[in-house]
């Protein structure tokens, strides 16, 4: 990982969005604050530095600035929105309150075609804008390049010293040819090659999980989601024996979950499996509890006590692996009225008692979710496991409003496969981000044969999301919404009604509980 791009993080909503584009080029890309100081920047060897955007204004009297010595490294810059204006106030420029917000699409108008940002693209592009200062003066040694409607310095550069500058947003999807302006940045002006590939990478983590755990012993709870099951599978790799997984089975698991694991894991990987099922007791625990964060309580309780009692069976062990990625351990800039403090996934390592004397092994942590995708699939693992849709933590507990009971496990259960096994026969199973059945404890008159029955409803919800934290409902076909519901009320035993949720997050939450 010779090759890296450093990305300074000003609290745009968008910083992580231009590290995954920097990496979609096949480059490495690290966030670091704002305000590291150019001299630890300096021992990273950067092949360029990008300043992100940000909420603030660059003549804020609390505007946050970098060190001004990252620009005497002798490395390329690219500013984006709030960057390009601290690129030009940092270098004698000027910027302002503009007449006109910008915000939204606009057109960009290339005026000179040398210059290297916009190689190979056409003159006119469809950019995004969002923000209220504009230039009002560039810097001695930058010219401007590129024009929009409200914006006569859209683009700046100070060839000499690779200094770039974009008033719009080239790495959101509103920006079409946005990437190949990022491309242009990585590859034309700071002369990286594409090292940053899945094949490279499991050589290096490789590496490095040797040197972090040398002879140790690694415990890893295996949930059989993507990130457990990726990090499970490299860390295999690296130190094989080594490594124990252990796998609860709380009894709120999907139908299959634990054999599939099993299989997987267990005969295909010839892991150390080490199964844990504890269904029973988790369900004892939740009988008669229906208030959602109460049961949220009791099953994070009681996986805790499960998998410490799981470990001491497993053996002496030095250290505790999880699958936590890169957005998890990226610190939201703390800047007044910063978005990117509302949208920024948090550190997923609480939750873990004090007295679990573990140290920690991250082999994912410098992984965005799609990468894991492609780690996984280099590892060999199957595509139902790489791709599955997430799941939460305490499993149907949340998917079952009201009573968690082992029967209605067993009906959401079948239910849930059903949506799962209809999902995939359509195809979309694997374009959206999830989809699933939800029991009710609504019990309506039917009439099955020439019997009336009175039973429970099942709610089919189907959205689609980036990140999960927004969603819209995905409007399924209607074939497949009466397939779903002529099975479910055919095949599943104590269900008479289905219902499709139309609700959006927000309003709603994804999942119900």
């Amino acid at each position: 990982m010779n090759e890296q791009i450093i990305i300074l993080d000003f609290g745009s909503q968008y910083t992580q969005v231009i590290a995954r584009r920097v990496r979609e080029c096949s480059v490495y890309s690290t966030i670091l604050r704002y305000d590291t100081p150019a001299a630890e920047i300096a021992r990273l060897k950067p092949s360029g530095i990008i300043l992100s955007g940000g909420p603030s204004s660059v003549y804020a009297p609390d505007a946050p600035l970098p060190d001004k010595n990252i620009f005497a490294l002798g490395v390329p810059v690219l500013g984006i929105c709030f960057g390009v204006q601290l690129l030009a106030q940092f270098n004698g420029g000027k910027v302002e309150k503009g007449l006109k917000r910008e915000y939204g699409k606009g057109t960009l108008t290339v005026k000179d075609p040398t210059c290297a940002l916009f190689a190979k693209l056409p003159k006119s592009l469809q950019v995004w804008n969002s923000h209220g200062d504009k230039l009002t003066k560039i810097p001695n040694g930058f010219k401007a390049v590129a024009v929009t409607e409200n914006s006569e310095y859209a683009a700046i550069e100070n060839r000499a010293k690779k200094f770039f500058g974009l008033q719009f947003h080239p790495e959101v999807a509103h920006s079409p040819r946005g990437k190949e302006i990022i491309a242009n940045f990585v590859h034309g002006v700071c002369g990286c090659g594409k090292n940053w590939t899945m094949r490279n990478y499991v050589d290096q983590a490789v590496e490095e999980i040797r040197a972090q755990v040398g002879q140790e012993k690694v415990i890893l709870g295996l949930s059989g989601g993507v990130d457990s099951s990726v990090a499970a599978a490299l860390l295999h790799k690296a130190i094989g024996d080594q490594l124990t997984c252990i796998f609860v089975n709380n009894g709120l698991l999907r139908a299959n979950e634990a054999e599939v694991v099993q299989e997987v894991f267990g005969r295909n990987f010839k892991l150390k499996l080490q199964y844990e099922n504890s269904a029973k007791q988790f369900l004892s625990k939740l009988k008669g509890v229906t208030d959602p964060e109460r049961k949220r309580k009791i099953i994070g309780k009681e996986f805790v006590e499960v998998f410490q009692a799981a470990t001491k069976r497993a053996g002496a062990a030095k250290f505790l692996a999880q699958g936590t990625l890169y957005p998890d351990i990226i610190e939201s800039v703390p800047i007044a009225g910063n978005p990117a403090a509302l949208i920024k996934s948090h550190h997923n390592v609480g939750g873990l008692p004090k007295n679990m004397k573990f140290a920690l092994v991250e082999p994912l942590k410098n992984l965005f979710k799609d990468e894991v995708r492609q780690l996984g699939l280099e590892l060999g693992l199957p595509k139902e496991i790489v791709y599955r849709q997430p799941f939460p933590g305490p499993g149907l507990a949340v998917r079952i409003l009201g009573e968690v009971t082992p029967s209605r496990c067993e009906i959401l259960r079948n239910a849930d496969a059903i949506v799962v096994e209809e999902m995939k026969a359509s195809g979309l199973y694997y374009k959206i981000w999830q989809s699933f059945a939800v029991l009710l404890p609504i019990r309506s008159v039917g009439v099955m044969g020439d019997e009336r029955t009175y039973d429970y409803t099942i709610a089919i919800r189907a959205v689609e999301s980036q990140d999960g934290m927004t969603a819209d409902w995905v409007k399924l076909p209607y074939d497949l919404l009466e397939k779903l519901a002529s099975r479910i009320i055919n095949e599943v035993k104590g269900v008479n009604r289905c219902v499709l949720d139309i609700t959006s997050k927000p309003p709603g939450t994804i999942e119900w509980e």
